[in-house]
């Protein structure tokens, strides 16, 4: 079944489920899923229930699709994420993002968990996405195109919303929340990156590395979604302190942070 069937037959399973439009989607990455208890809950399904639609293997990604509402504003939020270091294809990824274009979203909220490449940050500080860098994996939009989600060729000069972007500078600015602004790049995991990588990368402009986000935010964009970014620095990249880097240390500082993200996430999507 192609990609463009497999979203419709699951938007047509979720509608039957839920009586409203999200207008919002939040994507809550590693160790970020407590957010999940500010939402008022419509309707919780785990993943597993949804015929065709991939599974979360990763240890803090629960594997829930939830809607509802926050501050009023009616959303879906997924509590866990697909990568392709888990043997998903691109397609498998960046499904829900294209179960979402056709219900309807029209804002797309991706977060993760990620390593800080630019020196002066710390773990527990929260990154807007300024823009990204791709170049090592495989793009969202390999393979013939369905005009029905998008145009051949789409741009992403603007991938991250401008818009967006400034009023969740604003948001942090008004909860006193010091935030980075920054470009964070994608690799494809799961090995955490080597010392010589990241040197490399923050020599191309990075500032966090990840193994998730951009094929989604690709898809988001290709669909015509305008899409805002955050990443929570859980760990400083390999290379910079004298340490291994573990998948516990991004769950503890995820939890860590929980508070504040919780705050700045809520306050985000009651102005945008």
């Amino acid at each position: 079944m192609k990609l463009y069937e497999r979203a419709n037959k699951i938007k047509e399973f979720l509608e039957e489920k839920i009586d409203f439009i999200p207008e919002t989607a939040i994507v809550l990455g590693s160790g970020l899923g407590e957010f999940a208890k500010e939402i008022k809950v419509d309707a919780e399904i785990d993943y597993k229930d949804i015929e065709g639609f991939p599974v979360s293997t990763v240890k803090g990604h629960a594997g829930k699709l939830i809607f509802g509402s926050i501050c009023g504003k009616k959303i879906v939020a997924m509590n866990g994420r697909f990568h392709l270091y888990e043997g998903y294809v691109t397609d498998d990824v960046t499904l829900p993002v294209r179960v979402f274009q056709l219900m309807g979203v029209q804002n797309y909220i991706v977060t993760n968990a990620a390593g800080a490449v630019n020196t002066s940050y710390k773990p527990g500080d929260l990154m807007i996405i300024n823009d990204h860098i791709s170049f090592f994996c495989p793009s969202a939009l390999t393979g013939e195109n369905d005009e029905r989600f998008g145009t051949r060729f789409p741009s992403m000069s603007e991938a991250y919303d401008k818009a967006f972007i400034a009023k969740a500078n604003e948001a942090a600015e008004k909860l006193n929340i010091k935030v980075q602004n920054g470009v964070y790049c994608y690799c494809k995991g799961p090995m955490f990156e080597t010392p010589a990588e990241i040197r490399a990368l923050r020599t191309l402009g990075a500032d966090a590395v990840g193994m998730s986000t951009v094929p989604e935010v690709v898809a988001a964009v290709h669909g015509g979604m305008r899409v805002l970014g955050i990443s929570c620095i859980t760990n400083m990249a390999a290379g910079i302190l004298d340490q291994p880097l573990t998948h516990q240390e991004v769950m503890e500082t995820g939890k860590m942070v929980e508070e504040k993200f919780s705050a700045f996430m809520k306050e985000i999507v009651f102005i945008i």
